[in-house]
């Protein structure tokens, strides 16, 4: 059942991807066109996008983990029938004394107790792996710049302010021109790496 909720849930993350693209398209062409305004609220919904594909991925993982669990605890059911059977045997090779059985029976357990290990571990990596994340302010202005850059449309350096204003777009005749200024003063504001 877990299966059919994990597929609904990736489903849904990949509506939100594509809602995500939309809405950077819609910001692109809002910097084109000079709205400011519009850009940030599109550059909002599409972080906002990204972060409901990525929670709803997360939750997916995380339904996925507990149905690992539960099968996890029927194994442990069962390992415990074996020792069960183990302790038996033992009990067994015991007032016989005869080492060989008893060595066999040992490396019987060990082996379970192994198996019981790496799942007990892949359980705690898959959910560790299941982290919370936010989308701070910070990745609005990131997402700006890029599509702005994208788009060579040059945006002021201070992106903090509520309206980045946009330089002007020159008229199609003049972008040949400008393209070689406009390139060289976009590489003056991407980061030093």
């Amino acid at each position: 059942m877990s299966n059919l909720e994990t597929k609904s849930l990736n489903r849904q993350a990949k509506k939100a991807q594509k809602d995500e693209n939309a809405e950077k398209a819609r910001l692109k062409k809002a910097l084109l066109q000079g709205n400011n305004d519009g850009a940030r609220i599109y550059a909002s919904n599409a972080i906002r996008k990204k972060s409901e594909a990525l929670n709803l991925l997360r939750l997916g993982s995380r339904i996925d983990a507990v149905a690992s669990r539960v099968e996890t605890a029927v194994t442990m059911r069962q390992v415990t029938g074996n020792m069960a059977s183990v302790v038996k045997g033992m009990d067994r090779a015991m007032e016989t004394m005869n080492l060989e059985r008893i060595s066999m029976v040992m490396d019987k357990f060990e082996s379970q107790f192994t198996d019981l290990d790496v799942q007990t571990s892949y359980m705690e990596d898959t959910m560790s792996a299941t982290t919370a994340i936010s989308t701070p302010q910070d990745q609005i202005d990131q997402l700006l710049r890029q599509t702005a850059e994208e788009a060579n449309i040059e945006l002021q350096q201070d992106l903090d302010a509520k309206a980045a204003p946009v330089s002007e777009v020159s008229p199609p005749a003049m972008l040949k021109d400008e393209d070689d200024k406009l390139a060289e003063r976009l590489r003056a504001l991407r980061p030093a790496t």
